[in-house]
């Protein structure tokens, strides 16, 4: 294997979604080089991903990113040779005596999601005719929810790298990274060397560890497994339009896939960072589920896989350079929401590395950048 050696102004290690954004948002004005460790781009969490638009999804700060992202995803530049969005609304259901929870999620959004509606359970049965009525008590619709094409996505952010002049190195597992003075220097495990003074780490599920490796205190990340499986509907393409439908108490979701669903335990089982396999058991706990509260009548699976969603304590993602080692700055734990809010977190990404302000769209959405800080973590 020949080894690579490059000169930038800022290296990003990651070549997810994360990783690629930002390079191709810094690349628009400075020389980035990616480091991705696999041979293959969003080989993990990115490359696993069923993704869905969803403004009511997570806390303020992740909506405030959510739907800062709608006007890129609706309309991308002319390098994303496809459609990135396409309707596909959501459907939460709470069972008998949760409807408070509902209630309580449809009141925290409004500001940020207007046209949430609040339904009963008949109508939640309309809207998704498996659901048992008997079940469903109160649900919360939002209309304006979307699939997102995530290869689409993904290539389109690294063409749009490429053609900026970024440099993307593949099979480039990052093992040390030394800032003796104010130039990074990062080693490859096949002997690379790739200087800048500037590192964005963008590793995902790795990112305590790459941190580690640069002599830069871990901020405590946790990746946690998702399980991931499909099977038949009963009514064949007839649901192909229907909402996707979850629980709100997250003991599963289903994502119509033509003639099949996408199904998941919604489960969050820590694990190291690794190349994640579907749990058995959390699958068997998903159907039984999906069979008390569905008619759906789950008896077999079809594919089934898995990825790790990567968090930070607080669940809010960090964003920002680290207090302690300047030219150092995180771009980590985006859990389940790193796709959907990819386009407003790499441009305030891009603004915190080039010192500029956060964007002020994000500002108006309520995005407060102290609260994605890394050394909000470190107190």
């Amino acid at each position: 294997m020949t080894s690579t050696d490059t000169r930038a102004d800022v290296i990003v290690v990651g070549g997810g979604i994360a990783g690629v954004s930002i390079a191709y948002e810094l690349s628009r004005t400075v020389r980035v080089t990616l480091l991705e460790m696999e041979p293959t781009l969003a080989y993990h969490t990115t490359g696993r991903s069923a993704a869905t638009f969803l403004e009511t999804y997570g806390g303020e700060q992740i909506r405030a990113l959510t739907t800062g992202s709608r006007a890129f995803f609706a309309d991308p530049p002319e390098f994303f040779d496809s459609t990135l969005m396409t309707p596909r609304p959501s459907l939460q259901f709470a069972t008998t005596g949760r409807a408070e929870v509902i209630e309580r999620m449809h009141a925290a959004v409004l500001r940020q999601v207007a046209d949430a509606e609040l339904l009963d359970g008949d109508r939640c049965h309309e809207l998704f005719p498996l659901l048992r009525p008997e079940v469903v008590e109160r649900g919360m619709y939002e209309p304006r929810a979307m699939a997102l094409d995530v290869a689409a996505l993904h290539q389109g952010y690294v063409r749009g790298a490429r053609r900026n002049g970024a440099e993307i190195v593949r099979t480039a597992h990052v093992v040390s990274l030394q800032r003796p003075g104010d130039m990074w220097t990062g080693t490859t495990a096949d002997g690379g060397t790739h200087r800048a003074p500037v590192v964005v780490d963008a590793a995902g599920a790795w990112a305590d560890v790459l941190a580690a490796a640069a002599g830069v205190r871990p901020v405590g990340l946790t990746p946690l497994r998702r399980t991931i499986f499909m099977v038949d509907s009963p009514l064949g393409e007839a649901s192909r339009g229907w909402p996707n439908c979850s629980d709100v108490d997250q003991s599963f979701y289903v994502k119509t896939a033509g003639s099949q669903f996408l199904c998941s335990p919604a489960d969050e089982t820590p694990c190291p960072p690794s190349d994640a396999k579907p749990d058995e058991l959390e699958i068997a706990r998903a159907i039984e589920a999906i069979n008390a509260a569905t008619t759906i009548g789950v008896r077999g699976i079809g594919a089934s896989w898995a990825g790790l969603r990567t968090f930070a304590p607080d669940r809010n993602f960090v964003v920002g350079e680290d207090a302690d080692v300047p030219g150092f700055f995180w771009l980590a734990g985006q859990g389940g929401y790193g796709i959907q809010t990819a386009p407003a977190t790499a441009r305030l990404g891009a603004a915190l590395v080039l010192g500029q302000p956060v964007p002020a769209d994000l500002v108006a959405r309520g995005l407060d950048v102290t609260r994605l800080a890394p050394d909000r973590l470190l107190s």
